[in-house]
C-alpha cells in the first residue's frame, strides 16, 4: 500500500500510558512499516513519541488542556481552537482517517472533517459504558454514548470493535457496513514468559520485590473504573501477599500506607514486562473497558489472570485461560471478597513452567499485531477502492489510490 496517506487521531499519545493510545501507537507503526504514510495526531497533554521513531510515521501534537483528568480523574482533554483547525487541514490532506473511540473531541472533529471532505473514516471503538460510582457521571456517559457515539459509529464507513463486550454494548446499530471484530495484538518480542526460575528471581531482585513471597500485580491507571477501591480492600485483607502496582493516577496506592504494597510509576515496555515475569497473578477488577491490553500482556508473559466477568467475556476464546469474577462497582467490599477467593484458588494451584508456557502460547497465537494490522490494511484497501469507483462513476475528479497515494 505504498503512498497511501492515513491520518490516525486519538485523544492522547502513548506517553499517557492508557490502553487506547498504546494500541493506536502500535497500530500506527505496524501500518507505517507496511508502507503507508501515517500521520498520528493527538493532544499534547502527553508527550509525543520521537519524531524519528518510524520513517513513515509523522506525529502532530495538538494544543489542549487536560484539566478534566487533573481535577476529577477523567481522561478527556479539551483541544484548543487551533487544534480543531489543524485536524481539519490534516483530514483534507489524507486519503483515509482512523479515529480511536468516538467520544473524544479530537475524534469528533476528525470524523466531521472526514465526512465533509468525503474521506473514508474507520472508527475503532475500544470501550462501551463505564459504570462510574457517581450517578451523574454514569448518566452523562450513557447519554453521550447514545447521542454522540452511536451516530458516529452508524455514519462511519467502517466500525471496528476490539472486543466482543464492546460490540454487544453497541448492538442494534444500523451501520453503513458490517462491523469488524479485530483484537489488539501483543508484542511477544517484549512480553514473553520467564525462561526459568532464575529469570523470575532476577526480575524480582531488579525490582526490589521479595524473592520468596507470592506477588500479585495490577497494571493500569490508578482511577476508579480500574477497581482501585477493590484492590485496596484486597491488599488489606491479605497482608501475607505482596501487591505490585504499575501505573499512575489520582488514586495513588501509596496513600493506603500498606507495607505489602509496592508502586511502580515509570515502567513501560521491557521494564514492565520484567514486572509481569516477576509476578504470580494479575488481578484486574475493572469495568467498562472492553478487553484491556494488560490482560493480553500478562497472558503473553505466562501469568494467571483474575478479572471481571465482563472482561473475560470480551474474548470467549480466552475464558479457558482466565479466572473471572462478578464485579459490582457499587459494592467494592463484596467484589473484593470474590476476588480474594479467586486469587486464593490461583495461588494454591501453583504455577509450573508448562502452565506458563501454555498461557503464553495462547496469547502469541491469538493476539498478533501483524495479523491485526493486515486486517486493518485490507479494510483500507476496500474503502479506498470503493471510493475511487464511486468517484469515477459520479465525477471526473481524480481520487487518491493505493498505488500512487494521490
Amino acid at each position: 500500500m505504498p503512498g497511501v496517506k492515513l491520518l490516525i487521531v486519538t485523544h492522547f499519545f502513548e506517553g499517557h500510558r492508557g490502553g487506547i493510545e498504546i494500541v493506536a501507537g502500535r497500530l500506527a507503526r505496524e501500518l507505517a512499516r507496511a508502507g503507508l504514510d501515517v500521520t498520528w495526531a493527538a493532544t499534547d497533554a502527553a508527550p509525543p513519541p520521537p519524531a524519528d521513531a518510524e520513517p513513515r510515521l509523522r506525529v502532530i501534537p495538538l494544543a489542549a488542556s487536560n484539566i478534566a483528568e487533573r481535577s476529577i480523574g477523567i481522561p478527556f482533554p479539551l483541544p484548543a481552537p487551533s487544534s480543531f483547525a489543524r485536524i481539519w487541514r490534516e483530514v483534507r490532506g489524507a486519503d483515509a482517517v482512523h479515529v480511536h473511540d468516538g467520544l473524544y473531541l479530537t475524534s469528533l472533529a476528525a470524523f466531521a472533517a472526514a465526512r465533509w471532505f468525503g474521506k473514508p473514516v474507520v472508527v475503532i471503538q475500544h470501550i462501551g459504558a463505564v459504570p462510574y460510582r457517581n450517578p451523574i457521571l454514569r448518566w452523562m456517559m450513557r447519554i453521550a454514548n447514545r447521542i454522540v457515539v452511536r451516530p458516529v459509529l452508524a455514519w462511519s464507513d467502517q466500525v471496528v470493535f476490539i472486543s466482543e463486550s464492546t460490540a454487544r454494548y453497541f448492538a442494534g446499530l444500523k451501520p453503513r457496513a458490517k462491523p469488524e471484530l479485530i483484537f489488539n495484538g501483543v508484542d511477544t518480542g517484549v512480553f514473553y514468559p520467564p525462561r526459568d526460575c532464575q529469570e523470575i528471581v532476577a526480575a524480582r531482585h531488579q525490582l526490589a520485590l521479595p524473592a520468596d513471597e507470592p506477588i500479585v500485580l495490577f497494571v493500569g491507571r490508578f482511577v476508579e473504573k480500574k477497581g482501585l477501591a477493590v484492590l485496596e480492600r484486597l491488599a488489606r485483607a491479605r497482608p501475607d501477599l505482596t501487591f505490585a502496582f504499575a501505573g499512575w493516577g489520582p488514586l495513588d496506592p501509596r496513600a493506603w500506607r500498606l507495607t505489602n504494597v509496592h508502586v511502580f510509576d515509570a515502567l513501560a515496555g521491557p521494564t514492565l514486562a520484567a514486572l509481569y515475569r516477576a509476578g504470580d497473578t494479575l488481578v484486574l477488577p475493572s469495568t467498562g473497558e472492553g478487553f484491556p491490553l494488560v490482560v493480553q500482556e500478562a497472558l503473553a508473559c505466562g501469568l494467571k489472570v483474575v478479572c471481571g466477568d465482563e472482561t473475560a467475556a470480551a474474548d470467549p476464546e480466552a475464558s479457558r485461560v482466565l479466572t473471572s469474577v462478578v464485579i459490582d462497582a457499587g459494592n467494592p467490599a463484596a467484589t473484593a471478597a470474590r476476588c480474594e477467593r479467586a486469587l486464593a484458588v490461583c495461588l494454591a494451584a501453583g504455577s509450573d513452567a508448562a502452565a506458563r508456557l501454555a498461557r503464553a502460547k495462547f496469547a502469541a497465537e491469538r493476539y498478533s499485531w501483524p495479523r491485526a494490522a493486515a486486517r486493518h490494511a485490507e479494510i483500507l484497501v476496500h474503502l479506498l477502492a470503493r471510493r475511487n469507483g464511486d468517484a469515477r462513476a459520479g465525477s471526473s475528479e481524480r481520487t487518491p489510490s493505493l498505488q500512487n497515494g494521490g
